[in-house]
Protein backbone atom coordinates (compact mmCIF):
# COMPACT_ATOMS: atom_id res chain seq x y z
CA UNK A 1 0.00 0.00 0.00
CA UNK A 2 2.15 2.94 -1.31
CA UNK A 3 1.82 6.04 -2.49
CA UNK A 4 4.54 8.32 -4.42
CA UNK A 5 4.00 12.42 -4.17
CA UNK A 6 5.92 12.72 -7.60
CA UNK A 7 7.33 16.15 -8.80
CA UNK A 8 6.92 15.74 -12.22
CA UNK A 9 9.31 19.25 -13.57
CA UNK A 10 7.87 20.99 -16.56
CA UNK A 11 5.96 17.73 -17.55
CA UNK A 12 8.05 17.68 -20.13
CA UNK A 13 9.68 13.60 -20.57
CA UNK A 14 12.91 15.66 -20.42
CA UNK A 15 11.54 17.13 -17.04
CA UNK A 16 11.31 14.04 -15.26
CA UNK A 17 14.07 13.23 -13.05
CA UNK A 18 14.96 9.17 -12.71
CA UNK A 19 13.49 8.78 -9.60
CA UNK A 20 10.04 10.47 -10.52
CA UNK A 21 9.59 8.40 -13.61
CA UNK A 22 10.71 4.96 -11.79
CA UNK A 23 7.96 5.95 -9.21
CA UNK A 24 5.24 6.29 -11.99
CA UNK A 25 6.63 3.35 -13.59
CA UNK A 26 5.66 1.14 -10.24
CA UNK A 27 2.50 2.56 -9.83
CA UNK A 28 -0.43 1.04 -11.41
CA UNK A 29 -2.47 4.31 -10.70
CA UNK A 30 -1.47 8.13 -11.25
CA UNK A 31 -3.69 11.03 -9.98
CA UNK A 32 -3.32 14.45 -10.43
CA UNK A 33 -4.88 17.96 -11.22
CA UNK A 34 -6.09 17.51 -14.68
CA UNK A 35 -3.51 20.06 -16.89
CA UNK A 36 -1.08 17.77 -15.62
CA UNK A 37 -2.19 14.68 -15.80
CA UNK A 38 -2.97 15.73 -19.80
CA UNK A 39 0.43 16.56 -20.21
CA UNK A 40 2.59 13.07 -18.47
CA UNK A 41 -0.43 10.49 -20.22
CA UNK A 42 0.90 10.00 -23.27
CA UNK A 43 4.11 8.87 -22.00
CA UNK A 44 2.47 5.99 -20.07
CA UNK A 45 -0.47 4.92 -22.18
CA UNK A 46 -0.29 1.71 -20.28
CA UNK A 47 -1.38 2.87 -16.88
CA UNK A 48 -5.07 4.63 -15.46
CA UNK A 49 -4.91 8.07 -15.16
CA UNK A 50 -7.29 9.90 -12.74
CA UNK A 51 -7.97 13.21 -12.56
CA UNK A 52 -9.73 16.66 -11.05
CA UNK A 53 -9.62 19.95 -11.30
CA UNK A 54 -8.75 23.40 -10.09
CA UNK A 55 -8.93 24.33 -6.84
CA UNK A 56 -10.28 20.47 -5.65
CA UNK A 57 -7.31 19.54 -3.78
CA UNK A 58 -7.86 17.92 -1.32
CA UNK A 59 -10.22 15.72 -3.12
CA UNK A 60 -7.36 14.46 -5.02
CA UNK A 61 -5.33 14.00 -2.39
CA UNK A 62 -7.73 11.66 -0.69
CA UNK A 63 -8.35 9.77 -4.34
CA UNK A 64 -5.29 8.50 -4.20
CA UNK A 65 -5.11 7.76 -0.65
CA UNK A 66 -8.00 5.83 -0.82
CA UNK A 67 -6.31 3.74 -4.21
CA UNK A 68 -3.77 2.94 -2.18
CA UNK A 69 -5.26 2.13 1.20
CA UNK A 70 -7.02 0.01 -1.32
CA UNK A 71 -3.68 -1.89 -2.46
CA UNK A 72 -2.90 0.03 -5.53
CA UNK A 73 0.71 1.48 -5.84
CA UNK A 74 -0.60 5.06 -6.81
CA UNK A 75 1.41 8.40 -8.14
CA UNK A 76 -0.08 11.44 -7.05
CA UNK A 77 1.40 13.94 -9.47
CA UNK A 78 2.49 17.66 -8.97
CA UNK A 79 3.96 20.16 -11.55
CA UNK A 80 7.44 21.39 -10.48
CA UNK A 81 8.37 19.95 -6.80
CA UNK A 82 5.99 17.65 -4.98
CA UNK A 83 6.67 19.88 -1.90
CA UNK A 84 6.46 23.26 -3.35
CA UNK A 85 3.07 24.31 -4.24
CA UNK A 86 2.67 20.88 -4.33
CA UNK A 87 0.41 18.26 -2.56
CA UNK A 88 3.26 16.64 -0.51
CA UNK A 89 2.61 18.25 2.47
CA UNK A 90 -1.77 17.37 2.34
CA UNK A 91 -0.92 13.87 1.31
CA UNK A 92 1.46 13.31 4.70
CA UNK A 93 -1.28 15.31 6.40
CA UNK A 94 -4.19 13.64 5.25
CA UNK A 95 -2.39 10.35 5.69
CA UNK A 96 -2.86 10.30 9.28
CA UNK A 97 -6.33 8.74 8.32
CA UNK A 98 -4.69 5.45 6.40
CA UNK A 99 -2.27 4.50 8.88
CA UNK A 100 -1.96 1.27 6.51
CA UNK A 101 -0.50 3.39 3.44
CA UNK A 102 3.11 4.41 2.63
CA UNK A 103 3.53 7.87 1.67
CA UNK A 104 7.24 8.22 -0.07
CA UNK A 105 7.81 11.93 -1.31
CA UNK A 106 9.93 12.26 -5.02
CA UNK A 107 11.67 15.80 -5.53
CA UNK A 108 10.88 17.44 -8.91
CA UNK A 109 12.34 20.34 -10.51
CA UNK A 110 10.53 23.45 -9.94
CA UNK A 111 10.20 26.32 -12.10
CA UNK A 112 12.28 28.60 -10.35
CA UNK A 113 15.56 26.53 -11.09
CA UNK A 114 14.15 24.88 -14.82
CA UNK A 115 12.90 28.39 -15.85
CA UNK A 116 16.27 29.93 -14.42
CA UNK A 117 18.80 28.20 -16.28
CA UNK A 118 16.57 29.03 -19.52
CA UNK A 119 17.36 32.34 -18.74
CA UNK A 120 20.88 31.63 -17.68
CA UNK A 121 21.98 31.94 -14.08
CA UNK A 122 19.78 34.25 -12.25
CA UNK A 123 19.30 32.17 -8.82
CA UNK A 124 23.05 31.84 -8.10
CA UNK A 125 22.80 33.47 -4.39
CA UNK A 126 20.39 33.67 -1.66
CA UNK A 127 16.52 33.86 -2.81
CA UNK A 128 12.59 34.16 -1.88
CA UNK A 129 10.22 32.15 -4.21
CA UNK A 130 6.82 33.52 -3.72
CA UNK A 131 3.44 33.52 -5.42
CA UNK A 132 1.28 36.10 -5.92
CA UNK A 133 -2.00 33.67 -5.88
CA UNK A 134 -4.17 35.11 -2.91
CA UNK A 135 -6.67 32.04 -3.12
CA UNK A 136 -4.89 30.60 0.00
CA UNK A 137 -3.06 33.44 1.31
CA UNK A 138 -4.04 36.69 2.54
CA UNK A 139 -2.91 39.92 0.24
CA UNK A 140 -1.43 41.43 3.20
CA UNK A 141 1.09 38.50 3.96
CA UNK A 142 1.95 38.16 0.08
CA UNK A 143 2.89 41.96 0.12
CA UNK A 144 4.45 41.66 3.65
CA UNK A 145 6.63 38.95 1.86
CA UNK A 146 7.17 40.74 -1.06
CA UNK A 147 8.32 44.05 0.95
CA UNK A 148 10.68 41.75 3.04
CA UNK A 149 12.39 39.99 0.15
CA UNK A 150 13.05 42.93 -1.67
CA UNK A 151 14.47 44.88 1.46
CA UNK A 152 16.91 41.98 2.38
CA UNK A 153 17.84 42.05 -1.27
CA UNK A 154 17.02 38.79 -2.41
CA UNK A 155 16.44 37.67 -6.04
CA UNK A 156 12.63 36.54 -6.63
CA UNK A 157 11.22 33.99 -8.42
CA UNK A 158 7.41 34.83 -8.46
CA UNK A 159 5.02 32.14 -8.81
CA UNK A 160 1.31 32.58 -10.19
CA UNK A 161 1.51 36.55 -11.72
CA UNK A 162 -1.15 36.98 -13.39
CA UNK A 163 -4.63 35.60 -14.48
CA UNK A 164 -7.94 36.84 -15.81
CA UNK A 165 -9.34 37.36 -12.40
CA UNK A 166 -5.73 39.20 -11.22
CA UNK A 167 -4.64 41.01 -13.95
CA UNK A 168 -2.80 43.57 -12.25
CA UNK A 169 -0.97 41.59 -9.64
CA UNK A 170 2.39 41.52 -11.08
CA UNK A 171 2.17 45.53 -11.72
CA UNK A 172 1.16 45.81 -8.02
CA UNK A 173 4.28 43.53 -7.28
CA UNK A 174 6.47 45.43 -9.09
CA UNK A 175 5.51 48.42 -7.92
CA UNK A 176 6.47 47.48 -4.33
CA UNK A 177 9.97 46.28 -5.63
CA UNK A 178 10.47 49.60 -6.96
CA UNK A 179 10.09 51.27 -3.82
CA UNK A 180 13.50 49.54 -3.17
CA UNK A 181 15.07 48.90 -6.52
CA UNK A 182 15.71 50.94 -9.33
CA UNK A 183 13.94 51.01 -12.75
CA UNK A 184 16.53 49.10 -14.74
CA UNK A 185 16.79 46.32 -12.12
CA UNK A 186 17.39 42.91 -14.47
CA UNK A 187 15.07 41.06 -14.44
CA UNK A 188 12.92 37.89 -17.08
CA UNK A 189 10.51 35.95 -17.06
CA UNK A 190 9.49 32.44 -18.68
CA UNK A 191 6.32 31.20 -20.57
CA UNK A 192 5.64 27.50 -20.91
CA UNK A 193 8.70 26.19 -18.88
CA UNK A 194 10.13 23.12 -21.05
CA UNK A 195 7.17 22.82 -23.16
CA UNK A 196 5.86 23.81 -26.90
CA UNK A 197 6.06 27.30 -27.43
CA UNK A 198 8.40 27.99 -24.54
CA UNK A 199 9.42 32.08 -24.70
CA UNK A 200 11.78 34.16 -22.67
CA UNK A 201 12.92 37.40 -22.10
CA UNK A 202 15.51 39.43 -19.97
CA UNK A 203 14.04 42.90 -19.33
CA UNK A 204 14.18 45.65 -16.85
CA UNK A 205 12.02 46.00 -13.81
CA UNK A 206 10.39 48.98 -15.36
CA UNK A 207 9.52 46.85 -18.56
CA UNK A 208 8.31 44.00 -16.45
CA UNK A 209 6.03 46.28 -14.55
CA UNK A 210 4.53 46.89 -18.06
CA UNK A 211 4.59 43.25 -19.34
CA UNK A 212 1.24 41.04 -19.51
CA UNK A 213 2.04 37.56 -18.42
CA UNK A 214 -0.25 34.36 -17.50
CA UNK A 215 -0.58 31.52 -15.21
CA UNK A 216 2.10 29.35 -17.01
CA UNK A 217 4.92 32.34 -16.77
CA UNK A 218 7.12 32.11 -13.93
CA UNK A 219 9.15 35.89 -13.30
CA UNK A 220 12.14 36.56 -11.95
CA UNK A 221 13.13 39.68 -10.37
CA UNK A 222 17.23 40.28 -9.45
CA UNK A 223 18.89 41.44 -6.75
CA UNK A 224 21.52 44.84 -6.66
CA UNK A 225 24.07 42.70 -8.29
CA UNK A 226 22.19 40.56 -11.11
CA UNK A 227 23.62 41.86 -14.50
CA UNK A 228 23.08 40.81 -18.16
CA UNK A 229 25.94 38.71 -19.25
CA UNK A 230 25.52 37.66 -23.25
CA UNK A 231 22.02 38.21 -23.05
CA UNK A 232 21.58 35.97 -20.13
CA UNK A 233 20.45 37.17 -16.59
CA UNK A 234 23.17 36.44 -13.92
CA UNK A 235 23.50 36.88 -10.10
CA UNK A 236 27.45 36.81 -9.57
CA UNK A 237 28.21 34.94 -5.78
CA UNK A 238 31.44 36.21 -5.66
CA UNK A 239 33.35 33.03 -6.98
CA UNK A 240 35.90 35.23 -9.10
CA UNK A 241 36.57 37.35 -6.44
CA UNK A 242 37.88 34.43 -4.08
Amino acid sequence: MKLYVVGIGCGSRNGLTLEAEQAILNSSIIVGYTVYIEQIKQFYPEKNCLSTGMRQEKDRVELALEKASNGEIVSLVCSGDSQLYGMAGLAIELSENYPDVEVEVVAGVTAALSGGAVLGSPMTHDLAIISLSDLLTPMEKIIKRLRCAAEGDFVMAIYNPSSKKRADYLRNACDIVLEYRPLDTVCGYVRNIGRDGQESRVLTLGELRDTQVDMFTTVFIGNSETKVIGGKMVTPRGYRNV
